[in-house]
């Protein structure tokens, strides 16, 4: 089994805090998700996550005006400079303080940050091929200008459109009008006449107005003229300034937390701390909409540059949503897990994630899109657990609640509800894989309950477990069922046979986690003690034991007195899974590691670190003196006292809670692995932890791998030999366009740029493919055929991607059947899209059938019949049909 799986994909967390933005195109939005950046494609319904992590979570991030550089920076101030198109970490910096505004100029030469009440501009690195000239940059950021003046924190920064100027907004109740560079007879301006901070500060498209907007919800419009002055007054002695010119007040009881101002249609959205967005036209102040989008602070604004779309996240609730105002329809409408996820399931397909959780909230992920589609709320605790049956179509969920419920997967309904007589918490769940039969364990009961899926009634209760009931799984026969309790023992039990008697198998340690492997001859259980136990089924014998507490163990809590490798809080697997094949099992727990032993030989073959987000408690291994206080951690220290805002120092929060929405603030999350599993293919696992779903997979692709790659391969280099290809005359040689043609596709491959290949085999003619399939060598195929299948899904040309994959499949057949195994998804992508052709064109025919016989089902128009109707009435149904 192969185990270089490399991270893929976060799911299951769609906005944390920090701001959102558009890319410049419009078409997909940036979310900052913890230490991750999150990328959704609006178009094309897809999400992804860039590859880089951050050492504690983003606060803010910027594009530049083209859209390929990106620059994202974390609470400390710790930036990292990356090529967004091709997802690869150009520079690391660090501005030595936490930022609070950050703005690339409208030229994309500057980007100016808000440390605390300073102003810094830097010069953005240069890239090749723009005016500055080109080469790559040993030092990319250079100070521009650091300038100070104001007297509180600066909360938003905007450049003007020509880039000489900038306004910055502050908690002092000011704005400042800045310049790039020294400008005749210009004086940085001080803007000042609001009550609470400035929020925000907008330049006019024209430049001839600025509006500002203030915390407490007033607008204010500043134009550059002179006081009113008597009609006596001379004219040359008119004192020009900025001057508020207009007020407005929103007129909410709520405080205005975000805005967003789009200066070409003159559009301003604003959001408040209840929820509520009003969308206003200005200069005229006529509120077009006011819509209330969550139940918690609108956190951050962005307006895409059409100014069509709008998109919100509230990092209370996880929401992102994108809202078309002018359709008044969402465009995306996001949101995570309010608690920490329990379990996670994988559908017998693999293209959907089950995720269960504490909200009492159960969560369908589609895999190859990352969105959630359907969220179920029927449960009023949370959610312990949940398994699949019927290849799929039934998915059974326990919950603290006191029921085990099942969903119809096709329908996305509940349809029956299990109840044990008297009240219990389940803390564990197992189906039998026909469907029959569900069984249900309980922390409050140590019986084991057993009830009909058909009929809905409680069958039996297993009693012989001394504790909770904390694991439970099935034979993949169905012949046994294996249920693992706190009482140090693992019991078989076969509940179809005639008598139930179970046979206990004794442990040194609670046990936390059990599973069968998917042949049903051997069973696993994780203790608290780190091991890891196997049992052969047949005789129940013990066959070996592996002792995962050096591999599992790390991190330490910020309130720790003691390193990761002295903390015993670390060192056992809460979730075990077996693979697809049963050589492995991939182990999990309240620690930042993922381990993946060889069930064979019981060897560590990998161990895969799940965050190394500083932010969390657990990520660290040794104790830092400088963040050690007289009080105690320094992160633990409530400043909620010295806010500004009386509403901000108000403490709501109960002593003691570390979960809910009564938590104490103070208290940080932990990094922790709830549940894991494989997808039935064994390709990719995923890990339900506390950043999100993290997806690892054998079958990541990157954006940008040169392959072979030269001097001579530029792309203008193969743009020219494509054209030199076109232009050449066929019968000069009779393989002389094909070679140029291959010569083209293959330098395009290792440049490897999507628009280039897209462009060089989008010219290849439909006639000259089988020669030049003939001649691509067989290391390419695999790109080829994987680029096709994009190209597929992405582009109108059936026939042309059509006769592509038939030279493929018909030349190379026997390379893609002996290499079947490595380029298995490659093979069953091909199958996928061929099908998808095929419904398509099926669904197409049919209804092009029905309106033919429903125009032929309609009288003649008397004595004006044509040729055209005499035509259609000799075509016979089916012909139409197999013409069409």
């Amino acid at each position: 089994m192969k185990t270089d799986f490399k991270f893929s994909n976060l799911l299951g967390t769609v906005y944390r805090k920090g701001n959102i933005l558009f890319t410049p195109d419009g078409t997909c939005l940036l979310s900052p998700v913890g230490n991750r950046v999150s990328v959704f494609d609006l178009v094309n319904n897809k999400s992804y996550t860039l590859p880089f992590a951050h050492r504690k979570n983003i606060t803010r991030l910027d594009l530049t005006p083209r859209g390929n550089l990106l620059l994202s920076v974390d609470e400390d101030g710790r930036a990292i400079l990356s090529n967004f198109p091709r997802r690869i970490v150009l520079f690391h910096f660090s501005f030595k303080s936490p930022i609070t505004a950050l703005k690339f100029s409208s030229s994309g030469r500057h980007f100016a940050v808000g440390l605390g009440r300073r102003l810094q501009i830097w010069h953005a690195p240069s890239v090749p091929g723009t005016e500055r000239g080109g080469e790559l940059e040993f030092a990319p950021f250079v100070l521009h200008l650091d300038l100070a003046g104001h007297f509180d924190a600066i909360q938003n920064i905007e450049w003007s459109s020509d880039s000489r100027f900038l306004l910055t907004a502050s908690k002092d109740l000011t704005v400042r009008v800045w310049s790039l560079d020294r400008e005749d007879g210009f004086e940085p301006t001080t803007l000042a006449g609001h009550r609470h901070a400035v929020k925000a500060a907008y330049f006019t498209a024209d430049q001839e107005s600025i509006y500002t907007i203030s915390q407490d919800g007033a607008l204010y419009r500043w134009k550059y003229v002179a006081k009113e002055r008597s009609p006596d007054a001379k004219e040359e002695n008119k004192d020009l300034r900025w001057r508020i010119v207009k007020k407005n007040l929103f007129s909410q009881s709520a405080k205005l937390k975000s805005s967003a101002f789009h200066a070409r249609s003159n559009l301003l959205v604003v959001g408040f701390s209840n929820g509520l967005f009003g969308l206003y036209e200005l200069p005229s102040f006529n509120m077009i909409h006011l819509l209330s989008v969550s139940q918690s602070n609108i956190d951050c604004i962005t307006i895409n540059n059409s100014g069509e779309w709008l998109a919100f996240g509230s990092s209370k609730l996880g929401q992102l949503l994108v809202w078309e105002w002018q359709s008044e329809s969402y465009i995306l409408k996001q949101q995570g897990h309010l608690n920490s996820m329990n379990a996670l399931a994988y559908s017998p397909d693999g293209q959907r994630i089950i995720t269960a959780a504490d909200d009492g909230k159960i969560k369908v992920w589609d895999v190859s899109s990352g969105f959630c589609i359907v969220t179920f709320t029927e449960h009023t605790g949370g959610v312990t657990s949940c398994q699949f049956a019927k290849r799929g179509n039934v998915l059974f969920t326990s919950s603290l609640d006191g029921s085990v419920r099942a969903w119809d997967m096709i329908r996305y309904r509940n349809f029956r509800t299990f109840t044990a007589p008297s009240r219990l918490s389940f803390s564990s769940l197992a189906v039998d894989p026909s469907g029959e039969v569900v069984c249900a364990g309980s922390t409050d009961s140590f019986d084991i309950h057993i009830w009909s899926v058909q009929t809905g009634q409680l069958l039996d209760q297993l009693s012989g477990h001394e504790g909770p009931v904390v694991s439970m799984a099935f034979a993949a026969d169905g012949s046994y069922l294996v249920s693992g309790s706190w009482d140090h023992t693992v019991r078989i039990w076969s509940i179809f046979g005639r008598t139930q008697i179970s046979e206990p198998l004794q442990l040194q340690s609670d046990v936390l986690s059990v599973d069968f492997r998917p042949d049903g001859k051997q069973i696993s259980a994780a203790t608290l003690d780190g091991q890891l136990t196997f049992w052969s089924i047949s005789d129940a014998s013990q066959e070996h034991i592996i002792d995962g507490r050096r591999d599992v163990s790390g991190g330490r809590k910020i309130t720790d007195r003691r390193t990761a490798a002295n903390n015993a809080a670390t060192k056992s697997f809460s979730s075990i899974t077996y693979s697809a094949d049963g050589l492995c099992i991939l182990c999990g727990g309240n620690s930042k590691y993922i381990c993946l032993y060889d069930v064979g030989t019981g060897s560590l073959l990998k161990k895969f670190t799940v965050s190394v987000n500083t932010s969390l408690d657990g990520t660290l291994e040794y104790l830092d003196s400088r963040d050690m206080t007289e009080g105690g951690p320094s992160a633990l220290i409530d400043d909620v006292g010295d806010a500004s805002d009386l509403e901000d120092r108000i403490d709501r929060t109960l002593p003691g809670v570390k979960r809910g929405d009564a938590a104490a603030r103070t208290t940080r999350p932990e990094v922790r692995v709830a549940a894991a599993a494989f997808s039935p293919t064994g390709r990719s696992f995923c890990a339900a932890s506390t950043e999100g779903i993290l997806v690892y997979s054998l079958d990541t692709e990157f954006i940008f791998d040169p392959f072979d790659l030269d001097i001579s391969i530029t792309p203008d280099s193969i743009l020219d030999t494509l054209q030199a290809a076109k232009q050449a005359p066929a019968s000069a040689s009779p393989d002389g366009n094909e070679a140029s043609f291959l010569k083209a596709l293959i330098m395009s491959f290792r440049l490897n740029e999507a628009t280039l290949i897209r462009a060089v085999y989008e010219g290849i003619p439909a006639s000259d493919i089988p020669h030049v399939v003939r001649s691509v060598p067989t290391v390419y195929l695999p790109r080829l055929l994987r680029f096709i299948v994009n190209a597929t899904d992405e582009t109108p040309h059936l026939e042309f991607n059509l006769l592509w994959i038939e030279s493929l499949l018909s030349i190379h057949g026997r390379y893609f059947k002996d290499n079947s195994g490595i380029l298995a998804p490659e093979l069953r992508a091909v199958q996928r899209v061929i099908h998808e052709i095929r419904d398509g064109l099926k669904k197409l025919t049919e209804r092009n059938l029905y309106e033919l016989n429903y125009l032929l089902s309609k009288p003649l128009l008397t004595g004006k019949t044509s040729s055209v109707t005499n035509r259609i009435d000799e075509i016979e149904p089916t012909a139409v049909s197999d013409h069409v």
